[in-house]
């Protein structure tokens, strides 16, 4: 289809530039419709090559800066890239706050997240009349990096560990932000991150090292279906490195990329990234290099240096006039700038379609309805044993840390009103409800000088000091996120206490920044006492050399950070009990709810990923204690992450999860506890029991590792689809249909709910190892009680390819295929098996030259640059590394042993049947200066025939590229 789609555009290009080319020969002025550029009835190639052709050659290099500037000459107005639009239009004001994007997925429902991508497209352009600072159309937005590893900090970000789910929920929000028709953009969306960025540690500097398999089965199909859809219009290049090169200049943005479409595609880096090639990552001498570089990789704009275009202007032209780039190259990169801004309506009259969108847009009543009813189906029920629903007539009491508060994110928008927990349910029952946070109220006295900490009245609170106050301004209430790290609340005036580089301040309403910097630790030492340890983010950064302890470092008291041996020992006086509280109010009520969670920008996020995920220990004693105190204790959980809940799942009779969801994140609790909806969310990550389950967050080899549901042979927490219904539901057969299968569902229950069906594919035999189950397909379907419904599930012969390393090519083995449709990947209701009469992989022939990265198996292996523009080598990591290439046919016998080595000077051994097999040949190398000087060896075989694995075995430090056994 993309081949015709393309025929059609072109044939249409050339009859409309030949009635087009009368007018563009008349004189105009710049707003005038017969600049061709400017009319909306000419094809987009057409217009952009007219607009490309009126523009020097320094308005070209202008446009590749994230900020481009205006062109007064010919109209044309300034052009940003990159606002953010994650789960609502970010850092521009109060706009619609949807659930975080992990919960816009656990809806399983790709019409909703449509409508909210099309609802979110709207407040974009609600604000093009104003443009406020950081405004723009071309949205960064959404994140399909998979969620491989929980621990990773910006888990809420992204959507599943499944590259199908992600791809369909993206490619559902992406089209939503288009608004459906690529050539008249409602907003221009780019996919963050391309590519394997799911490491926060060292993100700038850590390679993720994706085998064939992995990249082309897992990391590439999160990205590949919005593109193919025209949901995105583009990438951003992600910090990281892949197989040793910065994903800035990964050449995949092109030669991947760019394959699956026929329309242009607008690329943008990450912010800094392109001084990380000179900086951090140390892959080029210069910017010139490090920019040319990246432009011949695919990018077409360069976010850095905030919004000084001038250091990355300088860079292009000093690479033009030292011949690393042609002006080609400039004008291919501005094709793609143009080609966007073309079909975003730019050039059109009044704006084009969506010209006319204003700020009425922006959280309205309709927006505010989606926002409820996608915060209600993102919940998922973990557990419930018939306490759920809740009755209306009945009391109740909300406490704990996240009652009465909803938390925003890093890429959240401004909250235009917030209905808490405690307001959803207080508004359902028509009455108040007794409520507590739960957390301790301390005071803090020295104990060398007997005076409090105390801090200022009013919204600006004032400098923390030791005074001799004990009363309400030397109080400060506890909330314990985790790992050691605390939060201090002012009661004098409900203002959270933060340092801002210079004091510590009660004036922040929750914590918040870059750097946050509203986070603490309470050390007790083997006194009783405790010392104050200011633990902001910074306080991990690579350039902090300050002390982190507090302490009088003012003749009037004033607090700040003094060296450990000058800490102020303190005593914690508990001025009330958050558990004694929480108890009393529980106490009498026939149901008690306890919100327990996260805080977005403390419990990982950008830059930080988590060590722990389990509850803060002072949260789960929390849950106990009001558990102890009223046996009906309902628990929710709201975070952003799976979590690994200890003895809660088996010790409360509810446990109820959701994601931070955004403005209506109460109603929609409410509704879902009392039974007004019924929970249908499911997970889309597998929750483990425990961290051990997990290897290092560096391993990005699924396979290899046994990483994520398609792998994982644990016993997980909760599968990956997990989720309870108030109803039940039973299934039937499978059934063949010429697109798949079908099955019916039905609702066997008393109450309407939704079910999701998954439909998940296992290939029993294979050359290859196979996941042990794969997601294809799913439908969410709503049924009425005793209601049922047939549900299609689409499966389609290329659904069973893999990636096969023998040929570098998909392939669909002969054999036989089980497919299943279930409540969850463990919970599998239906099952037939399909014959498929595929190919059979055939042994390997090593005659030929190899990619030694099309290995088998591995042990202390690295994926490396071949060279910076391009290519995948293996390094050794360790002496007596080897790589696996199973089932090799070596006929009457290879005699010689041809590879491509650079690095250390080491041996390359031959060995048949296991590392530790017979050698059949063994060359030496001396080394090379470069690792990326590479020098043919070679070296005689003996007794290598038949068919075999064969083990290639290096020296530490060796570096191979290709090889070949003949």
């Amino acid at each position: 289809m993309k081949g015709t789609r393309g025929r059609r555009r072109t044939t249409l290009a050339v009859a409309l530039a030949l009635i087009a080319g009368l007018s563009a020969t008349a004189p105009a002025h710049a707003g005038d419709p017969a600049y061709p550029f400017r009319d909306p009835r000419l094809p987009v190639d057409r217009r952009v090559d007219d607009l490309l052709s009126r523009l020097t050659p320094d308005e070209r290099i202008s446009l590749l800066h994230q900020y481009e500037p205006a062109i007064p000459r010919l109209g044309i107005r300034e052009f940003r890239t990159g606002t953010e639009a994650l789960h609502g239009v970010a850092w521009l004001g109060r706009t619609t706050v949807f659930p975080q994007a992990v919960g816009l997925a656990s809806t399983w429902d790709p019409e909703l997240i449509r409508q909210v991508g099309f609802a979110v497209g709207d407040e974009a352009r609600g604000f093009q009349q104003e443009r406020p600072d950081g405004w723009g159309l071309n949205l960064w937005a959404p994140v399909v990096n998979l969620l491989r590893d929980p621990r990773w900090g910006r888990n809420e970000e992204g959507y599943s560990e499944d590259p199908y789910l992600t791809g369909s929920i993206s490619t559902a929000y992406g089209t939503g932000l288009t608004g459906g028709d690529p050539d008249h953009l409602k907003t221009a969306p780019t996919l963050k991150h391309f590519l394997a960025n799911n490491n926060e540690y060292q993100r700038d500097t850590t390679s993720s090292e994706l085998r064939p398999r992995v990249l082309k089965e897992y990391d590439e199909q999160a990205f590949r279906p919005a593109i193919e859809a025209d949901a995105a219009t583009g990438v951003m290049s992600s910090y990281n490195l892949v197989n040793g090169r910065p994903d800035t200049v990964d050449p995949a943005l092109n030669d991947t990329v760019r394959a699956w479409t026929s329309r242009d595609l607008l690329n943008v880096t990450d912010a800094f990234a392109p001084g990380n090639l000179t900086g951090s990552q140390g892959y080029f001498g210069t910017q010139a290099e490090a920019d040319a570089a990246a432009l011949k990789a695919g990018i077409d704009s360069f976010t850095d240096n905030d919004a000084d275009p001038g250091p990355t202007a300088a860079a292009i032209k000093s690479a033009l006039s030292s011949g690393l780039l042609k002006s080609s190259d400039i004008d291919t990169a501005v094709r793609h700038i143009l080609s966007i801004r073309v079909r975003l309506g730019e050039f059109d009259p009044g704006g084009g379609r969506y010209g006319s969108i204003d700020a009425s847009v922006i959280d309205s009543p309709a927006h505010r309805k989606l926002a409820r009813t996608a915060a209600t189906e993102a919940a998922v029920l973990l557990k419930n044993d018939g306490t759920l629903p809740l009755r209306k007539s009945s009391s109740a009491a909300v406490v704990g840390p996240l009652a009465d508060t909803l938390y925003t994110d890093w890429y959240s928008g401004t909250l235009p009103y917030a209905v808490t927990p405690k307001d959803g349910i207080a508004a359902k029952l028509g009455t108040p409800v007794t409520s507590s946070e739960g957390v301790d109220r301390i005071a803090l006295r020295d104990t060398a000088t007997g005076k409090y900490v105390t801090a200022g009245t009013g919204e600006a609170g004032a400098a923390l000091k030791e005074t001799t106050d004990a009363g309400v301004r030397a109080q400060f209430d506890v909330f314990d996120w985790g790992s050691g790290i605390v939060t201090l609340r002012s009661a004098a005036n409900g203002r959270y206490v933060g340092y801002n580089w210079s004091d510590f301040v009660n004036d922040q309403t929750q914590p918040n920044g870059w750097f946050v910097q509203q986070q603490f630790e309470l050390e007790r030492q083997t006194d009783g006492t405790y010392l104050l340890r200011y633990a902001g983010y910074e306080t991990g950064e690579s350039w902090w050399s300050n002390p982190v302890y507090l302490g009088p470092a003012g003749a009037d008291g004033t607090l700040g950070l003094v060296p450990k041996d000058r800490a102020a020992h303190y005593t914690k006086d508990v001025v009330r009990s958050g558990v004694d509280e929480a108890v009393a109010a529980v106490r009498g009520r026939d149901t008690a709810v306890v919100v327990v969670g996260s805080m977005p920008a403390i419990n990982g996020r950008e830059a930080h990923d988590r060590t722990d995920m389990g509850l803060a220990p002072s949260q789960e004693a929390l849950v106990k204690a009001v558990r102890r105190a009223n046996p009906r204790t309902v628990v929710v959980v709201e975070n952003s992450y799976p979590t690994t809940l200890g003895a809660l799942q088996n010790e409360v009779p509810a446990l109820l999860w959701t994601t931070h969801a955004g403005q209506e994140t109460g109603n929609a609790l409410a509704d879902l506890l009392y039974g007004d909806a019924n929970p249908g969310g499911r997970l889309t990550q597998t929750w483990y029991r425990s961290a051990s389950d997990l290897p290092s967050i560096l391993d990005y080899d699924i396979i290899k590792s046994d990483r994520t549901y398609q792998y994982f042979k644990g016993r997980p927490l909760y599968p990956f689809g997990y989720g309870l219904s108030y109803t039940t539901f039973r299934y039937g057969g499978l059934k063949r249909v010429p697109d798949g299968y079908e099955v019916a569902v039905t609702n066997t229950g008393r109450r309407a709910g939704d079910e999701v069906v998954q439909s998940y594919v296992h290939q029993r035999t294979s050359r290859d190892k196979q996941p042990l189950r794969r997601l294809t397909a799913y439908a969410r379907v709503s049924l009425k009680p005793g209601e049922t419904k047939t549900v299609q599930l689409r499966l389609g012969t290329s659904d069973l390819a893999h990636w096969d390393v023998t040929r570098s090519k998909w392939v669909v083995e002969t054999g036989t295929y089980d497919v299943l449709a279930g409540a969850s990947s463990a919970d599998i209701r239906a099952r037939t098996s399909l014959k498929v009469q595929g190919e059979t992989i055939p042994a390997r022939d090593l005659g030929k030259a190899t990619r030694a990265e099309n290995f088998d198996d591995y042990r202390a292996i690295g994926l490396v640059d071949e060279s910076k523009p391009r290519g995948t080598a293996v390094a050794a990591t360790a002496d007596g590394a080897w790589l696996k290439f199973a089932d090799t046919q070596l006929g009457s016998g290879a005699s010689r042993l041809t590879a491509e080595l650079a690095g250390a000077s080491g041996t390359l051994e031959v060995r048949i049947g296991s590392p530790d097999g017979r050698i059949v040949g063994s060359a030496h190398f001396d080394g090379t200066s470069s690792p990326y000087t590479y020098r043919t060896v070679t070296a005689p075989l003996a007794g290598a025939k038949g068919r075999a694995d064969v083990y290639l075995v290096l020296s530490k430090g060796l570096r191979m590229s290709a090889f070949s056994l003949r």
